[in-house]
C-alpha cells in the first residue's frame, strides 16, 4: 500500500480532505493523519518477507500517537492468501513512548500481508472525559449529550449486527433518559455497561481518521520449517562391513540404510538427512583423514561429486538404484520421517559437466580448471562452479536436478556451503521451487560472516546452521539466544547441532559424557530445530590432530558402528546416549513451549557456570505450558547454586509457590522465587522442569 493519506469520513460528516502537502525541494513521504511509525517486524524496509509458520504467535509492534489529548487506537490487519482480512486490536504497553503491540498468528500456509492502522477513538475520548467531569459534577448534561452523538455515529458503523445495534440503542436511551428520573452518574453507568464496552471496544469500534500504514509481506510456512529434529547419516556406512576374505570394505546400501530407520524414528527424530549419495570421482580422490594417497579401495569423499556413472542426478552404484531410493523414502514415511538430501553444488574432475560444460568452471593462467581452495587448505578433488559463467545454463541445470529429487520424495535440502555461491542464484532457485512445491524446506550450512548468514535467510532459506557449537559459556549462550530470538527471528530460524561430520569442538573432545548430554539438551530446548550426526549416541570424541573434526573422518572412509552391540544383551549395552536423545525428543513433542523460538527468557543463577532460562506458551484452552531449563556448563564437576526466577516472566506473582517436575528424572519439587540446584557429574547435568498445574 502507498503512503497516501487515508481517512474514514463515513462517520464524521464534518471531516475535510487534507490538502496536498506543500511543494518542497526535498520530497518527503507523507506522515499520515495519525502517524504509524517503526512497524516491526519489518525485514529490509519491507523488501523481504517476515516469516512464521502456521499458528506460530509473534508480536507486531508500532509507534502510534497523535496531536492533543484525544484517544488514539491501533489495529493489526492481517490479509490472508485468499484476500480476507483479520483485525487484531493492539494494546499500548508504554504510553510514554507510544509503543503498541499485538500478538498475531496465521492459520494457514501461503503469502500474507500485515499492516498497522491507527485511528481516532471518539468513544474512549468521550468516556474518559465524561467520567472525570460527571464524577465532579461539571458539564453533566452536556457530556451526556456528547455521548449520544458519539453513540449515534457508532450505531451506523457498517457490519454491526442487529444484536450489536440494539446494545448501542440501549446505551443511547440510557443517556437520553429524563434528568428528573435518574442522576447523570446513573445514566452514565447504565450507558457504559460491560456489554456496551465490549461492543464498542472489542467487537466493532467506532474508528475515525483511519490512517493505515504500509502493507508488509508475511510468508507463512509449514510447522517443520520451525520445529523439528534431524538425524544425519552417511548411507554408505549403514550396513558397511569389513570383508576379511578380501581385505576390503563392503559398502552399505540404501537398502541396508533403510534398516537403520526404525531406530532413528524410535528416538523421536522427524528428519533423516543423507549426505550426498551420488557417484564419486577418482581423480585426486582423497584418502583417510583427507590425505592425498587414496588406495584403490578407499571410497573417497561423497562431496567430490561425479564420475562416468553420472553426476548430481545419479546414485552411486554401490548404494543401489532409484528403486532402492524410492523404497528408502517409502520406509521413512511409514515411520513418520521425512527425507533430507545434501546438495553440494561442486564437481569432481570426473563429473560429466566438466567435459560437457567446461565454460561453467574457472580456469587458471596455465589453462587448467581451478580446484577449490581456502588457503592454506586445498581441495584437489573438487572443482567449484563459477555461477557467473553461463548463469542461464547453470540455473536451469540445477533446477532440473532439484526436481529429480523432489520427484523421488525428498522434501528438505541441506545445502553445503551456500555462502560460496551467488545470493541471487539462491533467491531465484528457492522461489522457483516454491512456486510449485511450497512444502520444500532449505537448510543453509553457512558457517560464515553474520551478514551473509542473515541474508541467506532473508532471501529464502528456511533454516540455518549457527555458531552454537562454539558458544559454550552461559554469557555466550545467553547473548546468542537473545540475538536469535529477537528481531532476526522474523526471518532466520536457527538449527542447533552440537557436532557435525565437520565439527568436533574441544568442549566435545574433552568434556566426557556430561558435555555430550548437556549440549544435546541445550540444542533441543534453546531452539525449536536441532540435529545430531550419527554416532552422537556413542560420543565419538577423538579429534584429528590439528583439526576440529573427528579422526578417521567418515567423509573419507566407511564406519561400522556396530549398533547391535549397544542394544539390550549386546556387549556395550548401556553405553549409548540413544535413551537420552529419545527423552529429549519426547519432551520436545509433549511441550509446545519448546516449539517456539521467540519466547526465550534468561533466568538468573548465581553460579556463572550454570545457565537457566524459561519458555512459556499460552495453549488454546487458556493454560500456560512453561518449561524451565537449568544446565551445568562445567562438564568436569558438580556445582551447587541458587536459581532466582523472574516469576513475572512465568505469569506468577512474587510470593507464589508451585510444583515443578524434572522431565529428565521424574523428580518433583516445590519451587518459588529462589531455588537450590545441584547438577553435575555425579548425577544429571541438566534440569528440564515443567511447571505443573498451569
Amino acid at each position: 500500500m502507498s503512503r497516501e493519506l487515508a481517512f474514514d469520513h463515513d462517520h464524521d460528516p464534518d471531516a475535510q480532505a487534507a490538502p496536498h502537502p506543500p511543494r518542497s525541494s526535498a520530497p518527503q513521504v507523507p506522515i499520515g493523519r495519525i502517524p504509524v511509525l517503526d512497524v516491526r517486524p519489518c525485514v529490509d524496509h519491507g523488501d523481504r518477507p517476515a516469516k512464521s509458520v502456521v499458528d506460530e504467535p509473534f508480536d507486531v509492534t508500532a509507534t502510534v500517537f497523535r496531536e492533543g489529548h484525544d484517544a488514539v487506537a491501533a489495529t493489526v490487519v492481517l490479509t490472508d492468501p485468499a484476500g480476507a482480512t483479520h483485525d487484531i486490536r493492539m494494546e499500548c504497553v508504554n504510553p510514554g513512548l507510544s509503543h503498541w503491540v499485538a500478538e498475531v498468528s496465521a492459520d494457514r500456509e501461503g503469502w500474507w500481508t500485515y499492516r498497522v492502522e491507527a485511528w481516532s477513538d471518539p468513544w474512549s475520548t468521550w468516556l474518559h472525559d465524561a467520567t472525570i467531569k460527571i464524577d465532579v459534577g461539571v458539564d453533566e448534561e452536556l457530556m451526556l449529550a456528547e455521548g449520544i452523538r458519539v453513540l449515534e455515529r457508532a450505531l451506523d458503523v457498517p457490519g454491526r449486527t442487529p444484536a450489536g445495534r440494539q446494545v448501542v440503542r440501549d446505551a443511547i436511551a440510557a443517556l437520553d433518559a429524563p434528568a428528573e428520573s435518574s442522576s447523570a452518574r446513573a445514566r452514565l453507568h447504565a450507558a457504559t455497561t460491560e456489554d456496551v464496552r465490549h461492543e464498542l471496544e472489542a467487537v466493532l469500534p467506532l474508528r475515525e481518521l483511519l490512517s493505515p500504514g504500509d502493507d508488509l509481506p508475511l510468508l507463512v510456512e509449514r510447522p517443520l520449517a520451525l520445529f523439528g529434529s534431524w538425524y544425519e547419516i552417511f548411507p554408505r556406512s549403514e550396513g558397511a562391513r569389513w570383508d576379511e576374505a578380501t581385505g576390503r570394505w563392503q559398502s552399505g546400501t540404501l537398502r541396508t540404510a533403510a534398516e537403520r530407520l526404525p531406530a532413528i524414528a524410535d528416538m523421536g527424530f522427524d528428519v533423516v538427512y543423507l549426505t550426498p549419495i551420488h557417484p564419486i570421482g577418482t581423480t585426486d580422490r582423497k584418502g583417510p583423514n583427507n590425505t592425498l594417497d587414496a588406495g584403490p579401495a578407499d571410497p573417497g569423499s561423497p562431496y567430490a561429486i561425479g564420475s562416468p556413472d553420472g553426476g548430481h542426478d545419479a546414485i552411486h552404484p554401490d548404494l543401489g538404484t532409484f528403486a532402492d531410493f524410492d523404497a528408502f523414502v517409502a520406509r521413512a514415511r511409514e515411520l513418520g520421517l521425512e527425507v533430507a538430501l545434501d546438495i553440494a553444488l561442486q564437481c569432481s574432475p570426473d563429473h560429466p559437466w566438466v567435459t560437457e560444460h567446461p565454460e561453467w568452471f574457472s580456469t587458471r593462467a596455465d589453462g587448467t580448471i581451478a580446484f577449490a581452495e581456502n588457503p592454506p587448505k586445498k581441495y584437489q578433488d573438487i572443482y567449484p562452479i563459477n555461477f557467473d559463467k553461463d548463469p542461464a545454463g547453470i540455473y536451469a541445470e540445477v533446477r532440473r536436478i532439484i526436481q529429480v529429487w523432489i520427484d523421488h520424495g525428498v522434501t528438505l535440502f541441506r545445502v553445503d556451503n551456500p555462502h560460496t555461491k551467488a545470493l541471487e542464484f539462491w533467491q531465484w532457485l528457492i522461489a522457483d521451487v516454491a512456486a510449485d512445491h511450497p512444502e520444500i524446506i532449505w537448510l543453509s550450512e553457512a558457517f560464515t560472516k553474520p551478514a551473509m548468514m542473515h541474508t541467506l535467510a532473508k532471501i529464502g532459506f528456511q533454516q540455518s546452521y549457527t555458531y552454537y557449537a562454539w558458544r559454550n559459556t552461559a554469557y555466550e549462550l545467553d547473548e546468542y539466544l537473545t540475538e536469535l530470538s529477537g528481531e532476526s527471528a522474523a526471518y532466520m530460524r536457527p538449527s542447533f547441532w552440537p557436532t557435525t561430520h565437520d565439527i568436533l569442538t574441544p568442549y566435545m573432545q574433552f568434556g566426557g559424557p556430561a558435555a555430550w548430554k548437556v549440549r544435546a539438551a541445550l540444542a533441543a530446548t534453546l531452539v525449536p530445530t536441532w540435529g545430531v550426526y550419527a554416532g552422537y549416541e556413542l560420543m565419538e570424541h577423538v579429534a584429528r590432530p590439528g583439526a576440529e573434526e573427528q579422526i578417521d573422518n567418515e567423509k573419507y572412509e566407511y564406519k561400522d558402528r556396530r549398533w547391535s552391540d549397544y542394544e539390550p544383551g549386546g556387549e556395550r549395552e548401556g553405553q549409548s546416549l540413544a535413551g537420552w536423545l529419545t527423552m529429549l525428543n519426547r519432551v520436545r513433542r509433549e511441550h509446545p513451549a519448546l516449539h517456539l523460538l521467540r519466547n526465550y527468557h534468561r533466568q538468573h543463577v548465581d553460579d556463572e557456570n550454570l545457565l537457566a532460562f524459561s519458555k512459556t506458551r499460552r495453549l488454546p484452552d487458556g493454560r500456560d505450558d512453561t518449561i524451565i531449563v537449568v544446565a551445568n556448563l562445567d562438564p568436569h564437576s558438580t556445582r551447587e547454586s541458587t536459581v532466582r526466577l523472574d516469576l513475572g516472566a512465568l505469569g506468577l506473582d512474587g510470593g507464589d509457590r508451585f510444583e515443578v517436575e524434572d522431565l529428565v528424572t521424574g523428580a518433583v519439587w516445590e519451587w518459588g522465587r529462589d531455588n537450590f540446584v545441584r547438577l553435575g557429574v555425579d548425577g544429571e547435568p541438566v534440569h528440564v522442569l515443567h511447571v505443573r498445574g498451569r
